[in-house]
């Protein structure tokens, strides 16, 4: 309750919870479910997403270790990405292994490891996470020279609109858009909209609805993340509570509009 006053400036009705993020509270208390922790799981959920909707969304895993010093660094391609499974930003890029700081990445990832979301904002399903780091295929498309990620926003299995991520290492925005990809009036405060950025959406964005609608069959809300790369979709992450459920939007109005698409599980 203290944090979610101090994050969002307002106060926490968790027993009759209203607006988005309140439910989203609620749900980290009382809505989540053992299957949770394996879509949380960056590494665990691999398999899961290829046995229900195909390999060919996944990308594709270099290896896995339980500490740093186990990461060997010989048998890694020149370019490739680092992550932990059970954090959310804590991504090390490399573009050319020569260059890489081993140092400094040594340092990230160590710090990492030892972050729990459970402590930080009770986030139940990264609660039994096994903590381990894993290597990715880098990734980029070619066209817009940047990994740009396409989130939907599911509530009980129905896509209901999606934010477009873009400009994450120069100055991060994110525009959101209904199904019809209509460009809607609201953002986030931390990476607020651009309405005048030109951002093409892909044929492919009705594809992606399907599968995230799909994927969040029968699950009261959450956000799931695609990539689009040089015209193929690899599936990006499940997200339970973006912002752990505290995110400011542009406009006041919407956490209490967004509220009224979650349905709560009738559970005493």
């Amino acid at each position: 309750r203290l944090k979610y006053w101090v994050y969002t400036g307002s106060k926490l009705h968790i027993d009759n919870p209203v607006t988005f993020n309140e439910k989203l509270q609620w749900l980290k208390l009382y809505g989540r479910r053992p299957i949770d922790t394996i879509l949380a799981d960056k590494i665990a959920v691999k398999e899961y997403i290829s046995k229900t909707i195909g390999s060919e969304y996944v990308i594709p895993l270099l290896g896995v270790w339980n500490s740093f010093d186990d990461i060997e660094f010989d048998k890694l391609p020149n370019q490739f990405v680092l992550k932990t499974s059970h954090d959310s930003g804590g991504v090390v890029v490399c573009k050319d292994k020569s260059k890489l700081d081993i140092a400094s990445v040594k340092t990230k990832l160590s710090k990492t490891l030892k972050k729990n979301y459970f402590t930080y904002s009770r986030e139940t399903a990264y609660k039994e996470i096994p903590r381990k780091i894993f290597a990715e295929a880098y990734m980029e498309d070619s066209k817009t020279k940047e990994l740009r990620d396409y989130k939907f926003f599911c509530f009980n299995g129905k896509v209901h609109f999606f934010k477009v991520d873009f400009g994450r290492f120069v100055q991060h925005r994110a525009n959101y858009y209904d199904v019809s990809c209509k460009l809607l009036n609201f953002g986030e405060k931390i990476c607020p909209p651009d309405y005048n950025a030109n951002i093409e959406i892909p044929e492919s964005i009705c594809q992606m609805i399907t599968l995230a609608e799909k994927l969040s069959y029968n699950i009261p809300f959450v956000r799931i993340d695609f990539y689009y790369i040089d015209g193929r979709i690899f599936f990006g992450e499940f997200t339970f509570s973006p912002a752990g459920g505290m995110g400011l939007f542009t406009d006041g109005k919407i956490d209490a509009q967004l509220g009224t698409l979650i349905t709560l599980p009738n559970i005493q």
